[in-house]
């Protein structure tokens, strides 16, 4: 198909009017390397249109990063740290709550939790972070832990996920965090995250949380080791989920940054995806999801002149402020720790369209 032009003009005309791509078609499109790319991208960039409208969406949130020690050595991290290590930190609740009251006196909507396991983490541990943040920032949204954290909970504490869930739903948490799936085959987390949960892990843990209430993000992580048949099992599996719970509230597709990981510099990972690869991310995940409204394109990692390019590839959000983020940084990423809502209303409008503010379910603030 990616030979044809013909073949590529009418595929992604069945997909205007509503075919569902297959995970064949879907592969064929990531392969498409000549300026074809191009109708690919103006495809999808229609249906976001038909879909979300012509608003640019961003959330005003502030990270807070927990610690950044950690029981796993991930291949891709350049943020985690071991005990004892001279640049090893740890936020006591009291400092937690510290960050929360700022973040709430910059008029946030949303705070987000980052960290490592820490080796003495358990399901307390997550709680009081959590009372920490809602006693000083009462009203904010909290979007926080991930399957991952979720299992290395239950296992420390000695229970289920589903009451690790519940406990984190009583603690108020509003949203899970859709990372750690990074790509959801077996084969290629056993290379690049042998210590995380398997798959099948994952899916369990993310389906619990949508059935008691708990939305959550969804994400990838490419341009390391994976294959594009890798790339669509991972998107598959997350159109299931989305067809069988409706709990994800967007897709965040998110670029590898590799000069300082440890997967790099073994000669395990190539250096990240291309410009082409990133923009064909965007536009064939809106052709292919659509059970997903909204499409969040990374400033993190793209930086702000790929993340225009990302919003005419079928992309609608641009995602948050951030004020602090670290995980992206350590591993090499050049984009800052916060970005300007002035920065976002500059390339909206540059693209014509409207920026609007909003809430962790994308409704708006008024």
């Amino acid at each position: 198909m990616t030979g044809n032009l013909q073949e590529l003009k009418t595929l992604l005309d069945d997909v205007s009017e509503g075919h569902r791509l297959t995970v064949t078609e879907a592969e064929s499109l990531f392969k498409v390397r000549d300026r074809s790319s191009f109708l690919i991208t103006a495809a999808a960039d229609a249906l976001r249109e038909k879909r979300c409208g012509n608003a640019v969406t961003w959330v005003k949130n502030q990270n807070i990063n927990c610690s950044n020690v950690c029981v796993n050595s991930c291949g891709f991290c350049g943020y985690s740290c071991k005990p004892g290590d001279s640049n090893a930190f740890e936020l006591t609740p009291e400092e937690v709550g510290e960050k929360a009251a700022l973040a709430a006196s910059r008029g946030v909507t949303e705070i987000c939790t980052v960290s490592g396991l820490h080796p003495a983490y358990d399901l307390n541990s997550y709680l009081s972070i959590y009372r920490a943040i809602r006693e000083n920032a009462p009203g904010v949204h909290i979007h926080a832990s991930n399957p991952m954290e979720v299992a290395y909970a239950a296992r420390k504490t000695g229970c289920s996920t589903r009451e690790v869930l519940e406990a984190f739903r009583d603690a108020s948490v509003g949203t899970l965090c859709g990372t750690a799936a990074e790509i959801l085959v077996d084969e290629i987390r056993d290379v690049i995250c042998p210590e995380k949960i398997s798959t099948d892990d994952w899916v369990r843990i993310i389906k619990e949380s949508h059935n008691l209430g708990i939305r959550s993000t969804a994400t990838i992580m490419y341009g390391h080791c994976e294959s594009v048949t890798d790339q669509v099992r991972h998107l598959s599996i997350l159109r299931d989920i989305q067809d069988e719970t409706h709990g994800f509230t967007e897709f965040v597709p998110l670029s590898f940054i590799h000069p300082g990981t440890p997967l790099y510099r073994k000669g395990m990972a190539r250096p990240g995806a291309t410009g082409r690869e990133d923009m064909l991310m965007i536009a064939v995940s809106r052709l292919f999801l659509d059970n997903f409204t909204n499409i969040q394109v990374s400033w993190v990692k793209l930086g702000l002149k790929m993340v225009q390019i990302g919003l005419m590839s079928g992309a609608n959000d641009i995602g948050g402020t951030l004020y602090e983020e670290s995980i992206s940084s350590s591993a090499g990423a050049k984009a800052g720790e916060y970005l300007d809502p002035a920065d976002m209303l500059y390339i909206s409008e540059d693209l014509g369209r409207t920026l609007v503010e909003r809430r962790t379910d994308y409704s708006p603030v008024h």
